[in-house]
């Protein structure tokens, strides 16, 4: 598939008729695409009709969740770049019970924003009924800040996932207490990150077996620099795009062991490269056992951050081709992730970005190159005029391919005032992977598909623990989504929880294969991805109708590299296992 897709993305005639739909990687008739507009055309009470099937996702409203907090953004008439941005949300298991619990981020005081009363963030505990309880007080992670994003990782080793909450102004680091509740300890760690930290990943950059921490900067801003974007004559305005704002390099720090971090990006690319970042991925690009990090940047090239061992970063976008439009322009870059969607070995990319520019999808040709097939995959024109935010590669009805779920929404509101072909709310898209072509599948796929809305943060896990992915999408200035999956109900899987010894605690680097017979997969256990946002650090492997899991083999992160085989496995259900101890754990 891999050889075919790199052909087409040099076919260019060819690519654009595949982009606009007129023919598929079959050689689809343009009667059949004309049947899948005609499709996307019926109303969703004629879908639901003609396919006779539930749908895949589906709202979770907060009367039945009990979530129901909602994110403010202040929204003012200077227009502040941050009220537009936010917000982020993340699953993650606090309580370690085997459930994930969710964490929501808001806005907060800040030099331009003073809300009355004070704006919180949110952790949600997961009941096992499909129901959460708010229990951020108890927790004491209401943040306080101008609230952007959260990454979560086990920083210290303990077994209980950390919180380290992005803000503009300045960070928070939470560490779990392992009783419920959390410490700041942002002033002993040393990770406040000052200035407007945007999305953050953990992942062990030096493979000493403990988890460092990569933030994010966007560009350089306070109230006294908020620029004037609009008509001089009438005076209304618009929040402005980032290219009338100054570059800023991001952070990298290295994790000392004993609760404190240093900040290291200064030593190589990473501290040399101004940028304008909003999304960042870790995962190992070039199978070379070091983690790197592909960084969405806006109106600036992209970073892709090479890591040559020995706490050296390259930055090797440019030569690459992952810095630019295949134009040679720089584009909007938010959203990042990384997966091998082929199967071939080796770790693609996918960044989202404004209307205009369509999003990129590039495949690794092996050899620290990419070719963007946007256009062949048909996701190229599908995503002209959008605006994308979240992104996240995952199998979603686990049938053994690699799928891909997208949130979006423009940055501006008054884009419409201006440009009539542009919407501020947008929908969001699904991308089916039936192993040979990504079909846009959102409007058979769920009522939710047809709402307009300003998505940003966009999270995956399993809430329920049915197997079927779930999914999280945090609303600028509107109530959080959360989305039941109900796609997979025909598939069998296993979910797998690991647990490293020697090699970081998250296993952040992890290479799981997996065989069922006929069907033989893998992925990567990348670091992050999205935008501002979290995942389940499970991973669910797909079987399709399979009934019976031949192996499932981890290779575990450097330092470690143990590979082990594991056989006489369950199905449909989650497990655990750790690094060294043989025969997997039923999860609890």
């Amino acid at each position: 598939m891999s050889k075919n897709l790199s052909l087409q993305a040099r076919l260019s005639r060819r690519d654009f008729a595949k982009g606009l739909g007129l023919i598929g990687f079959g050689g689809a008739s343009l009667a059949g695409a004309a049947g899948i507009f005609a499709w996307s055309d019926l109303t969703l009470a004629q879908r639901g009709a003609r396919t006779g099937s539930p749908q895949a996702f589906e709202q979770i409203l907060p009367s039945v969740s009990g979530i129901t907090w909602v994110h403010r953004n202040g929204r003012s008439a200077e227009m502040f770049l941050p009220e537009t941005t936010g917000a982020g949300c993340a699953f993650f298991d606090y309580d370690n019970d085997g459930w994930m619990d969710i964490y929501l981020v808001n806005s907060g005081k800040c030099d331009f924003y003073d809300p009355r009363p004070p704006l919180r963030n949110a952790l949600y505990h997961n009941n096992r009924n499909g129901t959460f309880t708010d229990v951020t007080e108890k927790a004491g992670v209401a943040g306080g800040g101008y609230g952007m994003g959260v990454a979560v990782g086990d920083y210290n080793g303990d077994g209980f996932p950390d919180l380290y909450v992005t803000q503009y102004g300045r960070s928070i680091l939470y560490r779990n207490n392992g009783n419920g509740t959390f410490t700041d300890v942002i002033e002993k760690a040393g990770v406040a990150a000052p200035g407007w930290a945007s999305s953050a990943v953990w992942f062990d950059y030096d493979n000493d077996g403990r988890l460092d921490l990569f933030v994010c900067r966007f560009v350089d801003f306070d109230k006294s620099k908020n620029k004037f974007c609009g008509d001089a004559k009438t005076g209304d305005r618009y929040y402005c795009i980032p290219r009338v704002y100054d570059p800023a390099a991001s952070w990298l720090f290295h994790n000392n062991g004993d609760g404190t971090f240093t900040e290291v990006g200064h030593l190589s690319d990473i501290g040399k490269s101004m940028g304008k970042a909003w999304g960042v991925v870790a995962a190992d690009i070039n199978n070379d056992g070091w983690m790197d990090l592909w960084v969405a940047n806006d109106t600036v090239p992209n970073f892709l951050f090479a890591n040559r061992g020995k706490g050296k970063f390259e930055e090797i976008a440019l030569q690459a081709g992952v810095g630019y439009s295949t134009d040679g322009r720089a584009r909007s870059g938010m959203g990042v992730d990384a997966a091998d969607y082929d199967q071939d070995g080796w770790i693609d990319l996918f960044v989202t970005n404004v209307d205009q520019e369509m999003y990129s999808f590039y495949h690794n040709n092996h050899d620290e190159t990419f070719d963007d097939i946007a256009v062949p995959t048909h996701i190229g024109m599908v995503t002209r005029l959008m605006s994308g935010w979240g992104v996240k590669f995952f199998d979603y009805d686990n049938d053994g391919n690699i799928d891909l779920f997208i949130a979006n929404g423009h940055p501006d509101d008054k884009i419409e005032e201006r440009f009539s072909d542009v919407k501020y709310k947008e929908p969001l898209l699904l991308f089916h992977n039936n192993g040979k072509a990504f079909e846009n599948v959102s409007a058979r796929s769920g009522e939710i598909f047809a709402d307009q809305m300003a998505a940003r943060g966009l999270a995956i896990g399993d809430f329920n623990n049915d197997g079927a992915v779930d999914v999280l999408v945090a609303r600028n200035n509107d109530a959080p989504l959360l989305l039941r999956n109900n796609a997979a109900k025909q598939s069998h899987w296993l979910g797998v929880k690991l647990v490293s010894k020697k090699a970081n605690p998250d296993a952040i680097g992890a290479l799981i294969r997996w065989q069922a017979g006929d069907l033989k997969r893998h992925l990567y256990k990348a670091g992050g991805g999205s935008y501002l946002a979290s995942h389940d650090p499970r991973v669910v492997l797909g079987i399709g109708t399979k009934t019976k899991l031949d192996w499932v083999e981890v290779k575990w992160p450097l330092p470690s590299g143990k590979v082990e085989r594991f056989t006489n496995l369950p199905i449909d259900q989650y497990i655990v296992l750790t690094e060294g101890e043989g025969a997997p754990v039923k999860a609890e």
